[in-house]
């Protein structure tokens, strides 16, 4: 075999042009495919990590049937308090959660004795809400600390504007609690929210207590909370871990009383990071087409043109599985070269784009640096992708030239 695949290098080294173009074309395409799975793979974790470090929490867990219903935040479906320590005692126990915060979210209406809208609230405990959505401070705007006290509230940018509230000034948020019985308490302005995906967006948020207050509660109810892991490449094993843990929790009906989400259940923002995965995929088939017309043209021509050397070779014995080998040999050297040039010059390339700190945008955070980086994992199957299918462009010509009779193959011309 070791001499075969020395003749197969000299038979390539005779036609250097021909075969340093293959393996260029070969080369750019790997280039192409892994600054593009780069750049966007940047974007999409740049994406989620938007979404989950400053409103989302990369999971979270809700009383059975709270999801179906959450744009109507129903109070009736909240975990009462309870049902709320049998989860924090579970989740006290999973070394894979770094923090975790209870929300209590509700609907009211805001008002500022002059005009009056409706406004969806967050209560939370500000220290634990700001550790599972560590972003949470960066999106506040015009607040003197990046903290929440009680009697305050931060409001969406959309609702400070287009009501003219300022820094400092009093409101009221008036809600309508599970009885049915009206409540209003007065704030104080102390931060206006950015959206993190546009101007839209009416969520606010409060101190729990103040919420409590608000819907007047006896004791704390929890709307849903919140989960930040250590590990987020452990998101999909833990969310299924935790959700086996808590189907054992049953109702008195006998099914169960939690239900657990990641992220991409609860932002529609996972279908984007679905169709970059949907553009790389295509990406990755165009690369396997430009590499296996390319090597197919580049044996069909190498057959072609050595029809008598293939002859001669055949005449003195040489087996068909021999001269099979040899021809495969080739196209397999024609995809390592361009394998590993492809290699080298993307990561490069990658290198330099890092270097050079290109920031862009998503929605309305800004200036945020690309971070190109290829995963070991994906650049390994691009280029077992890009050899294997060199071999398999080799196979056809390589079938034709063992299969040629000896007398016929000296006799072309």
């Amino acid at each position: 075999m070791g001499n075969l695949f020395k003749i197969a290098i000299r038979n390539l080294l005779r036609y250097k042009r021909r075969t340093l173009l293959t393996a260029s074309l070969v080369t750019l395409g790997i280039v192409f495919v892994l600054l593009f799975v780069s750049v966007t793979g940047s974007f999409k974790s740049m994406m989620i990590g938007q979404m989950t470090d400053s409103m989302l929490g990369h999971l979270q867990v809700h009383r059975k049937g709270y999801l179906a219903s959450i744009d109507n935040l129903p109070l009736n479906l909240n975990m009462k308090m309870q049902t709320y320590k049998k989860l924090e005692g579970i989740l006290n126990q999973q070394p894979e959660i770094e923090a975790y915060s209870p929300r209590i979210k509700f609907g009211g209406m805001f008002s500022t004795f002059v005009e009056t809208t409706n406004i969806r609230l967050n209560g939370v405990y500000p220290d634990r809400e700001l550790k599972t959505v560590p972003l949470l401070p960066s999106r506040v705007t015009n607040g003197t600390e990046k903290t929440l006290e009680k009697g305050e509230i931060w409001i969406p940018e959309l609702m400070a504007k287009s009501m003219k509230v300022n820094m400092g000034d009093t409101v009221v948020i008036i809600a309508t609690n599970q009885d049915g019985s009206v409540n209003g308490k007065q704030f104080k302005v102390a931060g206006v929210l950015e959206s993190v995906t546009g101007p839209g967006g009416r969520d606010g948020y409060v101190h729990i207590e103040d919420a409590m207050e608000v819907l007047r509660m006896e004791e704390m109810e929890v709307s849903e909370v919140a989960i930040r892991l250590k590990d987020f490449g452990r998101l999909y094993a833990f969310t299924e871990k935790l959700d086996g843990l808590l189907s054992g929790e049953l109702n008195k009906q006998g099914k169960p009383v939690f239900e657990v989400h990641n992220w991409e259940k609860l932002s529609p923002f996972y279908n984007i990071a679905q169709m970059i995965d949907i553009m790389a995929l295509f990406i990755k088939f165009m690369l396997i087409a430009v590499v296996l017309v390319s090597i197919m043209n580049v044996m069909i021509m190498a057959v072609y043109e050595r029809v008598r050397e293939i002859g001669t070779i055949a005449a003195i014995g040489t087996l068909p599985g021999k001269i099979l080998s040899l021809f495969i040999l080739e196209g397999l050297s024609l995809g390592v070269l361009g394998v590993v040039a492809g290699n080298i010059l993307g990561f490069i390339i990658i290198a330099i784009l890092n270097l050079s700190k290109m920031t862009f945008s998503f929605g309305r955070q800004t200036g945020l640096i690309l971070s190109a980086r290829v995963a070991p994992m994906d650049m390994l199957v691009i280029s077992l992708i890009v050899i294997l299918i060199s071999v398999i462009a080799s196979l056809q010509p390589a079938l034709k030239a063992s299969r040629m009779e000896p007398i016929k193959a000296l006799r072309h011309v």
